[in-house]
């Protein structure tokens, strides 16, 4: 593959000049997302936090969007290339924004404005979207099967991490929601008359436990009880679960699926309760990061003094960005700064989202990928491979599978 051109000097510091300009309310942004951490779908004050800094930089914003509450798109230009950032600023309950989404959103805002200062010599449109429920229903796949990514030809987004990298891979990931429902009976006086929902969720995490040896390598199963009954010496006649399941990709997913199903089964039939399984949002496929792409933001970001590893090969957790991946040409690389040693989705984690190094991270980030951005638009041959992907685009390509 020949390596990406560089971007021409008057091109590039008008970027950089952008992002710098913006620099302190992109900051506040990141701030004010952190101080009012909101859990998915519950995102309004950070939506129209969002919102309103590209309404002041001059971008058309609607929302909501898609039918969802805290979604929300902002465009700027009309060149016939459309280049989409995706900002997420949903908090996971109880730890805030213990994954960084406050640097994830800002940063996306920060690039998208400085793609937008060279929109019309570039010939492109610059779309920001917003996008909410990434720690858990999966607002991207959403967004994607309302065809709001049908016309984008390429789409980024860089992720809060102890570390800078590029081109790794995610896990597949799908959800269930988990309820037994059995019979209550006296625990002393009259058990037999019951049927134990608690024992039920109990030999199903059995199985689970003992199957772990038997699943293919890269595959995870875990999950949480949020209702194990009420009184003690009462047989539980309710218990609920939301488990995960997590693979390679979706094709091992499906398989993993259907043995973890086979150990609720067992819990049902071991018991006699009733087992009641429903999907949880959406399943997450896998990450594909785009080589060019990928090439071309680690040039970026080597310019500004930052140095991104290499991670292709290996996996990270889960993201919804990779259904995006699967439509569309996409890069999600990780934005580093010093945490301590801690890891996402962790308190400790979180405490470090306004330090300094988290701030610069959210500059940095924003101008490679803006700078990613004019490589690609400014690249003959790959704008008309971009431009070609879209007219090519199959509508079915926008579902999993």
């Amino acid at each position: 593959m020949t390596a990406p051109a560089p971007t021409p000097d008057a091109t590039r510091e008008a970027v950089l000049h952008a992002v710098r300009a913006y620099a302190e309310q992109l900051t506040e942004l990141s701030h004010g997302l952190h101080d009012d951490a909101e859990p998915a779908l519950q995102e309004h004050r950070s939506a129209a936090r969002v919102a309103a800094l590209l309404d002041t930089a001059g971008f058309t914003v609607t929302r909501p969007l898609a039918g969802l509450p805290t979604a929300l798109q902002a465009t700027y230009g009309t060149g016939e290339l459309v280049i989409a950032f995706c900002a997420e600023y949903d908090a996971l309950p109880g730890l805030g924004h213990a994954c960084g989404h406050n640097v994830n959103g800002a940063a996306s805002v920060g690039a998208a404005i400085g793609l937008a200062a060279v929109a019309d010599r570039l010939g492109i449109t610059v779309r920001l979207i917003g996008t909410p429920a990434e720690e858990d229903i999966g607002g991207k796949v959403l967004l994607l099967e309302s065809c709001v990514f049908d016309d984008v030809a390429v789409a980024m987004m860089a992720h809060a991490a102890p570390e800078d990298s590029v081109g790794a891979s995610s896990l597949a990931i799908g959800a269930w929601d988990v309820a037994f429902h059995g019979r209550p009976a006296h625990a002393a006086l009259a058990p037999w008359e019951g049927v134990n929902a608690l024992d039920a969720l109990t030999v199903a995490q059995t199985a689970i436990g003992l199957l772990r040896q038997q699943l293919p390598p890269g595959s995870l199963v875990h999950g949480v009880i949020t209702a194990g009954g009420d009184a003690v010496n009462v047989i539980p006649e309710l218990t609920r679960a939301r488990y995960e399941i997590r693979a390679p990709d979706l094709e091992q997913l499906a398989l993993v699926r259907d043995r973890v199903h086979a150990c609720f089964e067992a819990g049902a039939l071991a018991t006699g309760a009733r087992l009641e399984l429903e999907p949880h949002g959406k399943d997450f496929a896998e990450l594909r990061q785009d080589p060019f792409l990928s090439e071309a933001y680690t040039a970026a970001a080597r310019s500004l003094g930052r140095d991104p590893q290499s991670r292709h090969g290996e996996t990270m957790a889960s993201t919804d960005m990779g259904n995006v991946s699967r439509l569309v040409p996409s890069i999600h690389p990780t934005i580093g700064y010093d945490t301590g040693g801690a890891k996402q989705h962790t308190a400790e984690f979180t405490a470090y989202g306004k330090s300094p190094g988290a701030d610069r991270a959210v500059l940095d980030a924003a101008a490679a990928m803006a700078l990613t951005a004019v490589t690609a638009a400014g690249d003959p041959d790959r704008r008309r491979h971009l431009l070609d992907g879209v007219l090519r685009r199959p509508v079915l390509d926008r579902r999993p599978g």
